[in-house]
């Protein structure tokens, strides 16, 4: 079992490990590198998050520490989510030889402190980095000197050799992923950091993940799938990692299983950027996943108008065979002049006829006594070029729809996306090394009108919004500020 040292996470030990926890004791008595694995996020996510989604796990540093134990390399795991003050990091990092951590954009600036905090600590120390930012922003990477090692893209087959013998390496490397997710080990979910207070602690059901208000916990979240093919303007991920063979149903299921059967599942989140793409390996998922799982498990995914469109068949399948309830489309917008501009390869059309035909599926669903599937639409406002009369269409888009979580947010221009880019180089970005965050309300771009988004989101102009929609759609009341969310 865990333990917890000094408020730290001390590497598990499961049975058949003995041989594991025979080396944990030769380290403490020899001159091996006392290591952590330092989990990023902002100050108190894990004591008293907002929601949910400040509370997810980070995949990559589960399955980056899973490979660094199976290969004898142990680690404690701290999290800054789990501080509340940068005097709890201090006493947190305080006493390592060494700090492994994942830095995202949106996590740079916390990564940056936290790295000179350790170094204030621990002089002689090393902080071996990685992550979607050393990709995207390496010249701001490389203006931390606490950052002595940068690995740039995957890092699941060069972590071990650079943990083992980091002097070997130059400061800034070229990481070297797997051909396949089907390489990847079963990660070790007890290697994540775990929630830092007693309320959390009843709530999160660590170390699945907490119920985010759609589906009964405990919550699985998996990935079966890395990177989106598209190549929309705003999103830097193909930037970062480059395609990879995608999970096998077959493993994707056992370990489904194998998470009922320790720790028990309710419902499933698939991270996939993209989880409606590749039919045959669809087509394969909705013959297994329900005879073989042991549970037919509501889950959660992501799609494409465009895909819907093409695959429509397919997506029936999918929403009525496997219980795919909660179907995130990224709409970004009801215009097709603001679609343009993001490159989205979708049109409105795309959009209405996804919409309605997940409406047609969930009225035909409920009349046969069955849960009907929602949308989970992901919306973006504040895009550069959007006029007023675009954000109207895309409010009435969502007005439109009959079943629906709105997730808006205001666009970013991360470093790694071609309008990101652009934005930066033209000075108009109001995001730095400073302020990468992901706050719902932040003004984000210089020459964009958030006054108006908001007096927009508040209702100020319903009346433009419903013009064109029938007298039902126009009486769907959402809280549309309330379902601004981080970028």
């Amino acid at each position: 079992m865990a333990s917890r040292i000094d408020g730290i996470e001390k590497p598990q030990v499961t049975l058949g490990e003995s041989s594991v926890l025979n080396l944990f004791r030769k380290q403490n008595q020899s001159s091996e590198p006392k290591r952590l694995f330092l989990d990023l996020g902002d100050l108190g996510d894990l004591v008293n998050p907002h929601g949910p989604h400040e509370q997810w796990q980070d995949h990559g540093l589960g399955l980056l520490r899973t490979i660094l134990h199976n290969n004898g390399l142990l680690t404690d795991v701290a999290s800054t989510r789990a501080c509340t003050t940068w005097d709890e990091v201090r006493e947190t990092v305080r006493g390592y030889d060494m700090v492994i951590m994942n830095v995202r954009s949106y996590t740079f600036p916390v990564g940056k402190r936290a790295a000179e905090i350790f170094k204030e600590e621990n002089p002689n120390g090393i902080i071996l980095a990685g992550g979607m930012h050393a990709t995207v922003a390496l010249d701001e990477m490389l203006e931390i000197d606490a950052f002595d090692k940068i690995c740039q893209g995957p890092g699941e087959k060069i972590i071990v050799d650079l943990v083992r013998n980091p002097d070997k390496f130059p400061r800034v490397i070229l990481g070297v992923g797997a051909k396949s997710m089907a390489e990847w080990p079963m990660m070790d979910r007890e290697l994540w950091p775990k929630p830092a207070s007693r309320h959390l602690k009843k709530e999160f059901n660590w170390p699945m993940e907490p119920e985010c208000g759609w589906g009964p916990p405990p919550v699985a979240t998996i990935i079966t799938s890395r990177v989106c093919p598209w190549q929309c303007v705003f999103c830097n991920e193909n930037s970062y990692i480059p395609n990879m063979g995608r999970r096998p149903v077959d493993m994707v299921i056992d370990e489904l299983n194998y998470l009922d059967d320790k720790y028990g599942v309710g419902s499933v989140v698939i991270h996939d950027s993209m989880f409606f793409q590749n039919p045959r390996w669809l087509e394969e998922w909705i013959d297994k996943y329900p005879r073989r799982a042991n549970k037919l498990w509501p889950y959660w995914a992501a799609g494409r108008a465009d895909t819907v469109r093409q695959w429509p068949d397919l997506f029936e399948a999918l929403v009525r065979q496997t219980n795919w309830k909660l179907i995130s489309i990224g709409f970004e917008s009801g215009s097709d002049r603001v679609l343009r501009i993001l490159n989205k390869e979708c049109t409105e059309e795309d959009n209405f006829f996804a919409i309605d035909l997940l409406n047609k599926i969930a009225e035909e669903m409920e009349a046969e006594g069955e849960e009907p599937p929602v949308f989970w639409s992901n919306i973006m406002l504040g895009i550069p070029g959007e006029e007023r009369e675009d954000a109207f269409k895309t409010l009435r888009m969502l007005k439109y729809m009959k079943r629906v979580f709105p997730s808006i947010s205001f666009y970013a221009p991360y470093p790694g996306s071609a309008l990101g880019y652009q934005l930066i180089a033209e000075g108009k970005s109001r995001m730095s090394k400073e302020n990468y965050h992901r706050f719902p309300d932040d003004e984000k771009v210089i020459g964009v009108d958030y006054a108006f988004y908001r007096e927009l989101l508040a209702g100020k102009y319903d009346d433009e919004v419903n013009a064109g929609l029938g007298e039902l759609q126009q009486r769907r009341q959402h809280d549309f500020m309330a379902a601004l969310a981080k970028a």
